[in-house]
């Protein structure tokens, strides 16, 4: 792709999301897109994002799980930036039609109280750079159509990654607790949709250690010039499939000792 086919491409999700109306499979718009064509045009959506007014707050990390990977056929994770407008209140209310069509994970929040990235990061260096963890909620959205109408295929990785890798919302829970204070690798949830739980789950499931997950993206960073700045907010991976939130939904994770979390959709 050129780098006007990149503009090109976020104009179309920058304009989804306005109006509420999915666009097309970029991968069938752009044959041969790469990963590296879907991060540009990722970098390109959000900075007419950050031009109109919104400011970065953090980043996500996606397709952390096995399963996840097996499912889309890759191997490695991806990423998207967290803006100042995607921050809800824990237990507040989405307003109706935020959303085009919201889905919730349950995931642990790191908050960083110092710069992190650069090739040779190392665990310890994402264990100094963390103030602490937290429990909370990643709310998905698909600016793209899942699959297409005519030819019925669905979307891939280039897509994704393009959308900002469905990101759309994060929710912090009340706990907070050092990086050290629990093993990350045994912390679960029991995730819940108007009363019924609907997903658990344990965050040895990113990538056996969320923190494992976290230094992915330090070191990936470095690859394309960025890096997690101080008081970022940093999803390290679902560790349970998404949950859809049609109106009237209420999600309510509970971490146990970690604490808890929730949302509800108008």
């Amino acid at each position: 792709m050129t780098p006007e086919q990149h503009q090109e491409a976020a104009e179309k999700l920058f304009k989804a999301e306005e109006t509420g109306e999915q666009c097309g499979l970029l991968s069938l718009a752009y044959p041969g897109m790469t990963q590296d064509d879907a991060y540009a045009v990722q970098k390109a959506l959000i900075r007419q994002k950050l031009a109109s007014g919104r400011k970065k707050i953090g980043w996500k990390i996606g397709l952390t799980s096995r399963a996840m990977q097996q499912a889309l056929n890759i191997t490695t994770p991806d990423s998207g930036v967290l803006l100042n407008d995607m921050a809800f209140e824990n237990g507040s209310t989405v307003p109706a039609g935020r959303f085009i069509q919201p889905r919730v994970e349950a995931e642990i929040a790191f908050v960083m109280k110092s710069p992190l990235a650069g090739a040779d990061c190392t665990r310890e260096d994402v264990l100094a750079a963390t103030d602490y963890v937290a429990p909370s909620l990643e709310i998905l959205d698909t600016r793209i159509l899942r699959a297409d109408p005519d030819t019925g295929q669905a979307r891939i990785i280039t897509d994704t990654v393009s959308d900002n890798a469905a990101n759309a919302g994060v929710v912090l829970g009340a706990g907070r607790h050092a990086v050290d204070a629990h093993d990350l690798r045994w912390v679960g949830a029991i995730a819940a949709r108007n009363g019924t739980v609907e997903e658990t789950g344990l965050g040895a499931g990113v990538l056996n250690d969320p923190v494992t997950s976290v230094l992915w993206l330090a070191r990936r960073m470095a690859e394309y010039g960025q890096q997690i700045d101080a008081g970022d907010i940093v999803l390290s991976g679902s560790f349970i499939r998404p949950i859809e939130c049609p109106p009237g939904t209420e999600i309510a994770a509970d971490f146990g000792p970690f604490g808890s979390v929730s949302i509800n959709f108008a």
